[in-house]
């Protein structure tokens, strides 16, 4: 990265804790990193063990007399390739979104005159807050980038969105931004991205579905965004957000799914990680069935069209670049080489299913089968993954050399 500098700003929050992980990868890849800790966010990690991370003093106060001697808070802003603030709290949002001034970061994110990137992180409540959401709205608006919220527990006991990304998410974050026009070589391209299950109807109350989160098509989506592209994300019935950046389109069946692909071509490249349902009842019950003295009705299952299929058809209007995924619980590598085979497209993503903690968990390991071969990649976060497939991606649709 050429020595590139840092400034990164620890906000208070549980989540802080986070920060030190990810101060350890920028300086594994050689990025030197500036921090600035807020009053609160002392209170869950130390100056010293930030200091020793980075190999760097630690800033904490904008009245210090030492440091605007040795460095004024104008001169701290601007001393770095990009500010960094995670985790981001709502109330740093908020002051960031209004201007305020009223402590060293704040300062610092008013004063600065480079990119600004933030990895919010607060209670699921305080993230849906409509202030929250202005404030969000406003900073975009201002060109701050950011990446997250996660979906999960909390330390406070809820479930939801508002956890802070995983170090490694706001890493290869860092790095995209870092990297300025040359981190975004899909801009100007357009691509479609197919995920989670679908919901094929029974009655008005039942429906055939499966395990798929949708976490690992999301996080493709939002990794293909940053690195410029026009994502259009078609999903079925999921509890994720909308990744930033990206145009989701939500749907139910299969049928919707196929329909709201091809509405989203013309595309450069179409991944289809859905998990579409192989069938659907011949008739849905216009209401709902009843437990009888005859036993269980019969249902007639018909097959759902195959969306990875036609979209990988040859003529006008293919995407050049058409990707299907493989959920397999045996012969993985077998199975994989069989389907890209069978649906015409250019590369199978497969991974092995049959454990527990894969769908709809938050790591995974794949295999990219191509007609040059199989490449296998280790275990990882599926946010690493999706940046790691979306870089082979971007490649892939500019010509850059494998």
């Amino acid at each position: 990265m050429d020595r590139k500098r840092v400034l990164l700003v620890v906000g208070g929050g549980v989540a802080a804790y986070k920060a030190l992980e990810l101060v350890r990868l920028l300086r594994k890849a050689d990025i030197a990193v500036r921090p600035v800790l807020t009053h609160a966010g002392a209170r869950f990690v130390t100056p010293l063990s930030l200091a020793a991370l980075a190999e760097d003093r630690v800033y904490e106060d904008l009245f210090s007399l030492t440091d605007e001697a040795e460095m004024g808070h104008i001169q701290l802003s601007r001393s770095a390739d990009l500010v960094v603030v995670a985790p981001a709290t709502a109330d740093l949002m908020a002051k960031a979104a209004a201007g305020l001034a009223d402590d060293l970061a704040s300062t610092l994110l008013l004063a600065t005159d480079k990119p600004v990137l933030m990895a919010p992180a607060m209670n699921v409540r305080m993230w849906e807050h409509k202030a929250t959401r202005r404030n969000l709205a406003t900073l975009r608006g201002d060109g701050v980038m950011f990446v997250g919220p996660d979906e999960g527990a909390m330390a406070c006991g809820e479930f939801g969105e508002g956890r802070l990304a995983e170090p490694e998410a706001i890493f290869q974050a860092i790095l995209d931004a870092l990297a300025g026009p040359a981190g975004a070589p899909l801009a100007g391209k357009r691509v479609l991205v197919t995920a989670g299950p679908t919901a094929e109807p029974i009655d008005p109350v039942r429906v055939l579905t499966n395990r798929s989160s949708g976490k690992q098509g999301y996080a493709i989506a939002a990794a293909l965004a940053r690195l410029g592209a026009a994502v259009t994300l078609v999903s079925g019935p999921t509890a994720l957000a909308a990744p930033a950046g990206v145009r989701r389109v939500q749907v139910e069946t299969a049928l919707e799914m196929l329909a709201a692909s091809k509405a989203a071509l013309p595309a450069d490249a179409a991944i289809c990680v859905a998990a579409v349902a192989d069938w659907r009842v011949d008739e849905v019950f216009g209401i709902k069935l009843k437990k009888g003295k005859d036993g269980p009705p019969t249902l007639r299952l018909v097959e759902n069209p195959d969306i990875l299929a036609a979209l990988a058809a040859t003529g006008p209007g293919r995407p050049k670049l058409v990707i299907g995924f493989a959920a397999e619980t045996d012969n993985v590598e077998k199975n994989a080489r069989a389907k890209l085979a069978r649906k015409g497209c250019d590369w199978i993503v497969a991974n092995d299913v049959a454990g527990t903690g894969v769908m709809g968990g938050d790591r995974n390991a794949v295999m990219i089968v191509d007609a040059r071969g199989i490449e296998h990649w280790p275990l990882a976060d599926k946010t690493e993954v999706a940046a790691r497939l979306a870089r082979r991606i971007a490649d892939d649709l500019t010509g850059a050399p494998a």
